[in-house]
């Protein structure tokens, strides 16, 4: 029986560090509180979609200082934990009416819910754990967010500490990678804990709620890639916004009625328009010529056609057909000759194993994510296209048919603009319900450009201030930027797309142009076999004339 409770102990299935008497203590707990209004409480700070983080994870993982409780516990960024103690004995020294910081961690104990509801991964940590954690954070943030607060002749109001002065100056790297971290989307803290923490500092709420408003405009500002926007933020409710990185979501980006849809196949919106191209007047034709072969087969009166094609397409045909070119295959030199017309004397079957694209493999593969098919910036300039900066955000995108000009907003790039854009990307990927107007945003931006010409392009027309090393640096950011969750469909961009295309595809140089790469380059194959044979029956002519001296025969015609 020992024997048996031995085997059956060693076979147990045992959780490594998993507390069970914590855990009952902790379900106990939550059963017995209070059922709470989640809509109150929105879940805002979400984990970075594998899709996107794969490709640059760098750019979504702190890399100086964490915030809340993600990352908290990463060995590499525990050399920040004694700045943001040294910052928490400042903050207590700052707090009135006597008030110590174990106080100020009893107050947020009673928003603990709040906090907790705010983050959509559970938080396996006790309530003093969480709560202490974020009041050591916050107070780190909000002495280091006090270099950005605004005076009201809108200057910058520096004031660093002696602790914290390597830290704040924007000269140093340091005081850039905090700037990062601040904006990632695993990184942030739920802005009503800064508005609790800078009551207790202040003492007044309206004169915290004013500080806090101005230093938040300042941070985005600094961060916001848009810095010519007119009336930057006045329109914005800043205690409406969840986190830094909510508010800098909306100061970017402008409310988008509708909901979010898939891209539509272009096919169907040329035929819902009434426009049929090139292409699919000549896949018409093919079906209309299928369509009456089929059915000439069926009337028995051209039934000599059905054993045509069978007779055409019979196997042994087939390899009658291919006996000759299999022979000359094996001849040294002729093999190199015939290697492009191999593609026209291979069946059907042959090409489904050739292909894997057209098997049931295809079905197992993840499909692409397309990018937005729209000319360059060089293709587009040649086409006569002008490009005009515009002072405001992406909802100042537009294309004037009349003018051939196409408006974009003057972007800064410099080296937090590509952590930026990605973190924010990721969160409108997460939370928002309505289009991904950034995601289409950087997907047009990638689209029109593809090298470092085409940023120099947009450099100097005023549109894009480089500070970082070079074009190439600019272009390469962009280009990185292709991947996203998913497809969406944004009215006004895709209109802008759908008229910059239009434009440059009625142009007579772009129809020439896709005139010969449809018609000529694509035919390469069949003037190989051509020259191929041609090639074949000089030499079998020199061939005979050398045997039967052709010069003595065309003196006697």
């Amino acid at each position: 029986m020992s024997t048996v409770r031995a085997l059956s102990s060693s076979n147990a299935i045992k959780i490594p560090s998993f507390d069970e008497q914590r855990w009952v203590i902790n379900i106990r707990r939550s059963l017995e509180e209070e059922l709470e209004d989640d809509t109150q409480v929105p879940v805002c700070i979400f984990n970075v979609p594998k899709a996107l983080i794969s490709h640059d994870p760098n750019s979504y993982t702190p890399q100086q200082v964490a915030f809340g409780p993600y990352h908290y516990w990463r060995l590499e960024l525990c050399d920040m934990e004694r700045y943001k103690l040294m910052a928490a004995k400042r903050y207590q020294q700052r707090l009135k009416n006597g008030l110590k910081f174990e106080d100020v961690v009893e107050q947020l104990e009673k928003l603990e819910a709040c906090i907790r509801a705010c983050y959509h991964k559970y938080l396996d940590l006790t309530c003093e754990t969480l709560v202490l954690m974020m009041a050591i954070d916050t107070s780190f943030m909000l002495e280091f967010l006090q270099v950005y607060a605004l005076e009201e002749r809108k200057t910058l109001h520096r004031v660093p500490s002696r602790g914290m002065s390597h830290l704040v100056d924007g000269r140093k790297s340091a005081h850039n990678a905090i700037l990062r971290d601040i904006v990632m989307l695993e990184n942030q803290i739920p802005l009503f804990v800064l508005r609790k923490m800078l009551e207790f500092e202040i003492s007044s709420l309206d004169f915290a709620d004013e500080m806090l408003n101005s230093t938040l405009k300042g941070l985005c500002r600094e961060l916001c890639p848009f810095k010519r926007i007119e009336s930057f933020a006045d329109n914005i409710d800043v205690s409406s916004c969840y986190h830094i990185l909510d508010l800098l979501y909306h100061i970017l980006v402008p409310k988008v009625e509708g909901s979010s849809e898939p891209i539509e196949d272009p096919k169907k919106s040329t035929e819902e328009n009434g426009e049929i191209t090139m292409e699919q007047q000549s896949s018409l034709l093919k079906q209309i010529l299928t369509a009456i072969w089929k059915l000439l087969l069926k009337i028995n009166a051209f039934a000599p056609l059905s054993l045509i094609e069978e007779l055409v397409f019979s196997k042994p045909m087939k390899v009658i057909l291919k006996l000759p070119w299999t022979i000359l295959s094996k001849i040294p030199g002729v093999s190199i000759l015939i290697k492009p017309c191999v593609p026209f004397l291979s069946s059907e079957e042959e090409e489904e194993k050739i292909n894997p694209e057209n098997g049931s493999s295809a079905i197992h593969r993840p499909p692409l994510v397309e990018e937005i098919a729209i000319p360059s910036v060089s293709q587009l300039s040649k086409s006569c296209v002008r490009f005009s900066p515009t002072k405001g955000n992406i909802c100042t995108v537009s294309f004037d048919v009349k003018t051939w000009t196409l408006y974009l907003p003057i972007i800064t790039l410099d080296v937090n603009t590509e952590v930026v854009l990605r973190n924010l990307v990721a969160y409108e990927a997460t939370n928002a319900s309505g289009p991904l107007v950034l995601t289409r945003y950087t997907e047009l931006m990638n689209g029109i450009i593809d090298s470092a010409e085409d940023v120099k392009l947009l450099r100097e027309r005023g549109i894009i201030l480089n500070r970082l090393k070079n074009d190439a640096e600019a272009a390469e950011m962009w280009n990185g930027m292709s991947r996203s969750i998913r497809l969406t469909k944004v009215p006004y961009l895709d209109k802008v797309i759908e008229d910059v295309n239009k434009h440059h595809n009625s142009r007579w140089s772009v129809k020439v142009c896709k005139y010969f790469k449809k018609k000529v380059y694509s035919s390469w194959q069949i003037l190989t076999f051509l020259a191929t044979i041609t090639f074949l029956l000089l030499l079998m002519f020199q061939s005979f004339c050398s045997v039967y001296s052709c010069s003595t025969l065309l003196r006697r015609l």
